[in-house]
């Protein structure tokens, strides 16, 4: 097991300098002059603007540029914000705990769901159960976040009134973060209402968030299952007298749950990325409004550093998968 997790440790250094090539030279490519933004409204002379881009390291060779940003990266300086003058990788770890626990309640919202639902499916194939819940699937995995989003705040808190609109927590609720979880900060509080009223800004966002890696799950199951249920050794459990749902518990949902378990890794990184909507749309202060607002702003910085931080975050949930396959079928390892 040391082994097979050291090869897929290997396979991350190469991909984490691709990701830092393309985001670095993806950033050179956009619009607009950073020095020139940092002046805001004020006219740069042509010598203040050079003295600028040689502090910055502006004027030297891409490639220069590339191994001092690199060099910076490995000892954990990501830069710093032109607008805000703080430093990126300090304002992403303030941040991220709010698109964390947003994505972690989406992804267990469509696991407890999608995965019985492709259960279900599965064994009741071909029957209005089975077209039901695939058609819903279907439709779920159509929506368009930028669409879904604003018709549940109409719905439920416009017309119904039954969630807020946007935020983290009411105004009326202030404490210190602790752990920059509001769920468990609110708690931690010790305010009556407080857990309430961040539980309920939570509900609409990890719906909208959940719906599309919900649909993909269940599909995906149902999928697996169905593959698994026509195997030999399945047949002949159920021969054997053994009753339906260890068949299908112990037998068929152990060997299914490999590409399972792979489409759910690979929608953690689907919804970092999903979030970059659901957060503008809901005014949720994490990472994907960070990282809207800075492009806005111009804040190459920012958007430089913050997206070789999700991709990094991205590349330890695939490694997170990976051993995750060996555990449960040791074959893999080999």
């Amino acid at each position: 097991m040391f082994g097979f997790l050291l090869r897929r440790l290997a396979v991350l250094i190469p991909t984490f300098i691709g990701v830092s090539v393309i985001a670095f030279l993806f950033i050179r490519l956009l619009p607009g002059d950073p020095v020139a933004l940092l002046s805001g409204e004020r006219v740069m002379s042509p010598e203040r603007h050079a003295a600028i881009s040689h502090e910055l390291g502006l004027d030297r060779a891409l490639v220069f540029q590339y191994f001092d940003y690199l060099k910076g990266v490995l000892t954990g300086d990501f830069g710093t914000s032109i607008v805000t003058k703080k430093p990126i990788l300090q304002q992403f770890l303030t941040l991220f705990p709010a698109t964390v626990e947003l994505s972690l309640c989406a992804i267990i919202l469509a696991i407890v769901i999608g995965i019985p639902a492709g259960i279900i499916a599965a064994i009741k194939r071909g029957t209005v159960v089975d077209q039901s819940m695939m058609g819903a699937a279907l439709v779920g995995y159509s929506m368009p976040i930028f669409w879904w989003g604003p018709l549940l705040i109409i719905l439920f808190s416009g017309i119904l009134q039954w969630t807020p609109v946007s935020g983290r927590i009411s105004l009326m609720y202030f404490f210190p973060p602790v752990t920059g979880f509001m769920l468990i900060d609110s708690l931690l509080s010790g305010q009556k209402g407080a857990f309430a009223s961040a539980a309920s800004h939570l509900i609409l966002p990890s719906v909208v968030l959940a719906t599309i890696p919900l649909a993909v799950i269940a599909r995906q199951t149902r999928s697996a299952m169905l593959e698994v249920l026509s195997e030999d050794y399945i047949r002949t459990a159920r021969a054997k007298g053994l009753a339906p749902l260890r068949v299908v518990g112990l037998h068929a949902l152990r060997n299914a749950m490999i590409p399972v378990i792979t489409t759910i890794g690979l929608q953690i990184g689907v919804m970092l990325a999903g979030a970059i909507l659901t957060e503008t749309i809901f005014s949720w202060p994490g990472i994907g409004k960070w990282m809207v607002d800075s492009v806005f702003r111009r804040d190459y910085p920012v958007i430089q550093g913050g997206l070789l931080l999700i991709a990094g975050i991205i590349m330890i949930v695939n490694l997170i998968v990976d051993v995750l396959y060996g555990l449960i079928n040791p074959r893999i390892r080999h």
